[in-house]
């Protein structure tokens, strides 16, 4: 059980940690168009996400892919960007509310680019044979999910109160929601390691 908790915590603390915000950005991003009555979807992708960035652990600890570093810290705000630009051009759109659609496969992606991009750290923490490096990849991925989900909880609340309280449009709350992260992601695209040759 101890074990459980240490990989749970790296998971929790990997999602939460104030200083690698990405993580927490990209989650606001996904978020910022749904309502708690869409919670099925939320969870859907919040899953599906949290599936990529596993598989991407797996294939990167067994040796399987491996990626540049620059690449991967430059990858990263683009998959913010491009979420973000998404609800931006769809904002008070209803075509969110269909079935499985791209969304899904491109979240699906992006949670396989954000692995990649702490697959190294991972790495050097997790020792032992092949097999049982499997246990602690699932308790990982478990504390992953479940502060992804406190993130998402907490973004759907702040957008219950803003468009209750504060009388925002769900339209207007995924404007301004998108812009704002837009205009955070854009410096960490422009001062990415990759454009140091």
């Amino acid at each position: 059980m101890s074990q459980f908790w240490i990989y749970f915590q790296i998971g929790l603390k990997h999602v939460l940690d104030i200083n690698a915000y990405d993580h927490v950005l990209f989650l606001i991003a996904l978020t910022v168009p749904y309502l708690f009555k869409d919670w099925k979807r939320i969870f859907l992708l919040v899953s599906l996400f949290t599936i990529g960035h596993t598989l991407a652990l797996i294939l990167s600890v067994y040796g399987i892919v491996t990626i540049k570093v620059n690449l991967v810290e430059f990858l990263i705000p683009i998959t913010i960007l491009v979420t973000a630009l998404y609800h931006l051009f769809t904002a008070g759109k209803t075509s969110k509310n269909d079935g499985v659609n791209l969304v899904f496969f491109i979240t699906l992606f992006f949670g396989i680019i954000h692995g990649l991009g702490f697959s190294n750290y991972f790495k050097t923490i997790l020792g032992g044979s092949a097999t049982s490096k499997l246990l602690p990849l699932g308790e990982f991925a478990l504390g992953i999910e479940a502060a992804q989900l406190v993130v998402v909880f907490v973004v759907l609340v702040i957008s219950y109160i803003v468009q209750t309280v504060f009388r925002f449009s769900k339209r207007d709350w995924a404007l301004v929601m998108s812009a704002f992260i837009i205009g955070v992601v854009i410096p960490m695209i422009i001062e990415s390691p990759i454009w140091n040759r």
